[in-house]
């Protein structure tokens, strides 16, 4: 099966290898980039728990004034790896969406405890912190990272792709999707896609993608990529 990865490469370096090792192509193109955000450094003491829906925000994120043990809620298990480098120690791990990432919290952290701190990019999938406020919870939210669009692409690669269509396009935020569409778009690939199967991390992303014509859409969480494969 030929798959196409959208992502940075350190965001799907391990991914790819674990597709490779399946016997399956995989072509990279990555369509946006990632950048840090200069933010206000909050006092990290005022805070009993911690969120991150995504490894990005904890890379881009000075761990070094944040006690390890304090309750450190993650969206999935890449993102959980990274909590535990940083030297997280007390981390509560969701299934790779926002909803249940939202259940674990309300089961692991009462509105007693303290205040919450929620670290993101620019853009999110979900209101997180708008739902938990509407639970009681008290709830910051800092941005420490953007996603840029990917204007220009290796030629080659795109002749690659025209050759060979993927059978599976893997796509992972809003931006990702827009950038993807211009850059099908800007290289007349617009009819490629028919016997392609999209997967998109919400609904959001998969709706920016509807106007080009796909075999199926899936919708996935992060870490169920390899299983989505036995559904096609």
């Amino acid at each position: 099966m030929h798959i196409l990865l959208t992502r940075p490469f350190d965001d799907c370096r391990e991914l790819m290898l674990r597709f490779k090792s399946l016997g399956h192509i995989v072509s990279h193109i990555p369509v946006i980039s990632i950048q840090k955000i200069t933010y206000e450094i909050p006092d990290f003491a005022l805070f009993k728990g911690i969120i991150f829906t995504s490894a990005n925000a904890i890379k881009f994120l000075d761990t070094q004034k944040i006690d390890k043990k304090i309750k450190c809620f993650c969206v999935g298990t890449a993102t959980e790896k990274v909590a535990k480098m940083k030297g997280f120690q007390n981390i509560y791990v969701a299934s790779g969406n926002v909803e249940n990432l939202k259940e674990i919290i309300l089961q692991n952290f009462v509105t007693t405890e303290g205040k919450l701190i929620y670290v993101t990019g620019q853009i999110i999938s979900s209101d997180l912190d708008k739902k938990l406020n509407t639970e009681g919870y008290n709830i910051k939210r800092i941005i420490n990272y953007k996603s840029i669009e990917q204007e220009k692409f290796n030629s080659s690669e795109i002749e690659k792709l025209k050759e060979k269509t993927p059978d599976v396009v893997y796509v992972y935020s809003q931006n990702s999707a827009i950038s993807f569409l211009n850059m099908i778009k800007n290289y007349n690939l617009q009819s490629f896609w028919i016997n392609t199967n999209l997967m998109c991390i919400s609904e959001k992303t998969s709706s920016i993608l509807n106007e080009i014509k796909w075999k199926k859409i899936f919708l996935f969480s992060s870490g169920e990529e390899e299983f989505l494969l036995y559904k096609i």
